[in-house]
């Protein structure tokens, strides 16, 4: 059990980093929120290939609900952004 939600908080956090690195622009979001919304979206890239009718015959590394999560992750940190304004703020101009 322990195993298991520390394995999610990891693929949390790698997903969310690379949903971050992807996006374009600097986004305002502290570790706890990117592992939150990468793990949120990592579960719900999974469940979308599966219902899609995804299997992995492999038993390996499962590639496209792991690619599928950070595009999801992506729109819930977009989504995000969005609701609480927190995006980078650029730096003034000097006159």
């Amino acid at each position: 059990m322990i195993g298991t939600i520390i394995g999610a908080l990891v693929i949390g956090l790698i997903v969310g980093a690379l949903a971050r690195l992807i996006m374009p622009g600097k986004q305002n979001i502290g570790i706890i929120m990117t592992i939150l919304l990468g793990a949120v979206g990592s579960l719900i890239g999974s469940w979308l290939t599966y219902q899609l009718g995804y299997s992995n015959s492999n038993g390996g590394f499962e590639i496209i609900p792991f690619l599928v999560g950070i595009v999801v992750a992506i729109v819930l940190i977009a989504i995000y952004l969005a609701i609480t304004g927190r995006r980078g703020t650029k730096t003034p101009m000097a006159h």
